[in-house]
């Protein structure tokens, strides 16, 4: 994976965590770099001023020997002999003695004195941290002869422990000549101070985090409490049925958090307005919807008594008549196109009743019945075509209503020949297990477009160049609109899919006892 799709990964990953938890962790990365400078800088100035301490105490031991800058030798003389009178390495001796006659002083614990003349060492001395004094050690000389007088103080690692040296060469004039004396200071307690600085800072840290975690959470959460009811309210929304005609949408953020007094209640209140808004939207859609269909009721009630007459008129003359070829063909047409009309006028009828909830008795319908009854006329009506039937060992009942149910069989069962070239094998299956009867009508015709199946279900719509036939010309694109609705209204479910040589419709109805929805 490259660099740039691991950010892209890690930005993802983020975004995908609750604001709540984003604030809380933003909030302890900033005090956690907080602590971490605090303490750094803490660290840095401590140590400073612990180490200016050292190096003062390192001058002045050096004045009291007669070595600091700019301050007169005095009486200072050249320390005697090692070999007469340096403490023993096996650590006799004491810090009251005074490596430094006339002038030195008492070196205290943690010290040491080493005094080069011409690059020989002269009573190398150091005190231990328990007050004993000794020799240094071959390699400790070795270390100290290299500090350089001209760089300053300087941290070394000797073999008693760490220290803080310096070296100062003799004032001119001085009679002990070219003399260095290097001196030097334990840092231990310097390191100790540091580390128990370290440590507190470490500890205050840790807890400031906790307690600013902790705390921050409780707020946080308490602060966004109200983005949890916007969240409520928009998902209660999102569930209502508003394509069904519900043209009420009863919920709203509450007072408490759609106020103007925050970010939080400004949102509040501007989703209350946007529901506002949609539910004015939907109650003038429904008034419209409710227009239109009223007018179709109204226009198709008021169409069946002249379809009715021109059909009758126009089978009169042409039973009782003589009329031309011509006369005769035209008169046909006429006869033809007016019950085309009618069934047009007829569905739109049907629709429009179960718009109103008008609808027959429901009763206990024998499915079986049905379904054979529906592929026997399928049968007769298209004998080119193959029909299979496969049905249970026991009758199919369900809760329905009778005529209902019918209509939908004889729609589908057209629909799979009238969209079909001759010659298509139809399969339809009844079967009834977990509680449902499950009616498939399957065709191997050439499957229906991709761009059509989300309107598939909806009033007029056609798709007559997916799926060809003999009366495929013909289709008003009422027919599987209301196999849709009669469906819903006796509490069934239908699905389709679809590819080239496969077209299946799925019809599930609940059956009694089962604890299925009914309408």
């Amino acid at each position: 994976m490259s660099t740039s799709g691991a950010r892209s990964g890690k930005a993802r990953v983020l975004r995908s965590h609750p604001l709540r938890t984003k604030l809380i962790l933003a909030t302890l990365a900033l005090l956690t770099a907080i602590c971490a400078a605090i303490g750094v800088f803490s660290h840095l100035v401590m140590s400073q001023y612990l180490t200016s301490v050292l190096d003062d105490g390192l001058e002045r031991s050096a004045g009291r020997a007669g070595f600091r800058p700019g301050l007169p030798l005095g009486d200072a003389q050249l320390p005697e002999d090692p070999g007469t009178e340096a403490p023993a390495p096996d650590g006799a001796g004491t810090a009251t003695e005074e490596p430094f006659p006339d002038g030195a002083g008492p070196m205290r614990p943690g010290a040491l004195n080493a005094l080069f003349v011409d690059g020989e060492p002269r009573r190398p001395t150091l005190v231990l941290e328990d007050g004993v004094a000794e020799l240094l050690k071959e390699e400790d000389l070795e270390k100290l002869a290299a500090v350089n007088p001209d760089e300053g103080p300087e941290d070394l690692a000797l073999s008693a422990g760490d220290y803080r040296v310096d070296a100062f060469s003799a004032p001119s004039g001085s009679p002990m000549g070219n003399a260095v004396l290097v001196t030097g200071f334990s840092t231990a307690q310097r390191d100790s101070t540091l580390a128990s600085l370290n440590i507190t800072m470490v500890v205050l840290s840790l807890a400031g985090l906790l307690v600013t975690g902790v705390a921050g959470t409780v707020i946080i959460r308490r602060s966004l409490r109200p983005l949890d009811q916007l969240a409520a309210v928009a998902t209660s929304v999102s569930k209502l049925p508003l394509a069904s005609g519900e043209v009420e949408i009863p919920v709203r953020v509450p007072p408490s958090a759609a106020g103007p007094g925050s970010e939080v209640g400004t949102v509040g209140l501007a989703l209350n307005g946007m529901i506002d808004h949609v539910t004015q939207a939907l109650r003038a859609r429904q008034a419209s919807e409710m227009k239109v269909r009223q007018f179709v009721a109204d226009a198709s009630h008021e169409l069946r008594t002249p379809l009715t007459s021109i059909r009758g008129y126009t089978e009169l003359v042409l039973l009782g008549e003589e009329v031309s070829a011509s006369g005769r063909s035209a008169l046909e047409r006429v006869d033809s196109e007016s019950k085309r009309m009618s069934v047009l006028v007829e569905n739109l009828l049907l629709l429009a009743r179960l718009d109103e909830g008008q609808r027959g008795e429901r009763s206990d319908v024998d499915l079986t019945e049905l379904v054979v009854e529906a592929t026997s006329d399928a049968q007769v009506s298209a004998p080119e075509d193959q029909w299979t039937l496969q049905l249970p060992d026991e009758p199919v009942i369900v809760d329905a209503v009778e005529s209902e149910l019918r209509q939908v069989l004889i729609n589908l069962l057209s629909n799979a020949h009238k969209h079909t070239p001759p010659g298509t094998r139809v399969e339809i299956v009844l079967q009834a297990d977990a509680g449902k009867a499950t009616v498939t009508v399957t065709d191997n015709g050439q499957g229906i477009d991709p761009e059509f199946m989300d309107s598939l279900f909806s009033r007029f719509s056609k798709a007559d160049s997916a799926r060809t036939g003999t009366g495929g010309s013909g289709s008003s694109g009422l027919g599987l609109a209301i196999v849709q609705a009669l469906v819903a209204a006796n509490g069934g479910t239908i699905n389709v899919e679809s590819r080239p040589g496969h077209t299946q419709f799925t019809v599930d109805f609940p059956l009694p006892g089962s604890g299925g929805s009914s309408a």
